[in-house]
């Protein structure tokens, strides 16, 4: 199981997704006598890794505490379409308004975790581990990462603060490959990954002069990836990244590298379908 999401994060996401649908107050749920008591079913319409639980609880606790919430699966899980995904009861005017904010959520990050757990099958029996980017929704960023670990693949760094990845207008400002990587060396603290970014044999020959140990090989052939993993000789773990789907994938995967990252895990996000139907 994936370590859970900052309680923090998804009070703060969940608090400005429901400012941003509600406004000044639900005018239609307003319809409904104030002491009306609801129970409904949330249901899965396709195939899906569930994701997105403490979000989906979060807007209903946030709209009234007493809702009860059933689950009937735990994020991570598979789900087939038509599958019952939780149940749920209290107030019918906060689950009217909560509906939509609570599904958006869901079906975000399920989507995310589906996708993840697609490439993960793909590179099966391979060496590769597959890796999301920082191609992500604004705001979402934490969440759709915690999706990508409960689809089984692997995070990145988060955001700019806890790794270094020195890529080509870094290089460039630099002066070297070389310089970069010296320049890397002497700034980050200790526990501070610092990754560099090559586009031929050659840049990838400085890297490795250069003392590299973790080299991202961007917009590589099939052919040119096999090279750089026998040239390497395990001296760096090699990632690629550029233009990989689900079609391609499994191909790179078997030329040996150690990474793949994926910008499509996190950045064309196919929602996945649910239905919260009342009774």
């Amino acid at each position: 199981m994936a370590a859970k999401p900052d309680p923090r994060d998804v009070t703060a996401q969940v608090r400005q997704a429901l400012a941003e649908d509600l406004g000044g107050g639900d005018v239609t749920a307003g319809l409904v006598p104030a002491a009306s008591e609801a129970h409904s079913e949330v249901v899965a319409r396709e195939s899906a890794i569930l994701c997105g639980r403490a979000w989906f609880d979060e807007v209903f606790r946030q709209l009234d505490p007493a809702i009860v919430i059933d689950w009937l699966v735990d994020d991570g899980d598979s789900l087939q379409p038509g599958q019952r995904v939780c149940s749920l009861s209290g107030g019918a005017r906060p689950l009217l308004s909560g509906e939509r904010t609570a599904l958006n959520f869901l079906q975000t990050l399920s989507g995310t975790a589906t996708v993840a757990a697609d490439y993960v099958a793909a590179v099966a029996g391979t060496r590769a581990t597959i890796l999301d980017t920082r191609k992500t929704i604004p705001g979402l960023r934490m969440a759709q990462k915690y999706a990508v670990r409960c689809g089984g693949a692997t995070n990145h760094r988060m955001g700019l603060f806890d790794a270094v990845l020195i890529k080509e207008n870094h290089i460039r400002a630099a002066g070297s490959i070389a310089a970069a990587m010296q320049a890397a060396s002497s700034l980050v603290g200790q526990g501070v990954s610092v990754e560099i970014e090559v586009e031929n044999l050659a840049q990838l020959d400085q890297a490795l002069a250069a003392g590299a140990i973790r080299i991202l090989l961007d917009n590589f052939g099939n052919d040119v990836l096999r090279e750089a993993v026998q040239r390497t000789a395990g001296q760096a773990k090699l990632e690629a990244s550029g233009g990989v789907n689900l079609t391609t994938v499994s191909e790179v995967a078997r030329t040996g590298v150690d990474f793949i990252s994926v910008g499509q895990l996190t950045k064309d996000v196919a929602a996945t379908d649910y239905s919260m139907l009342f009774s």
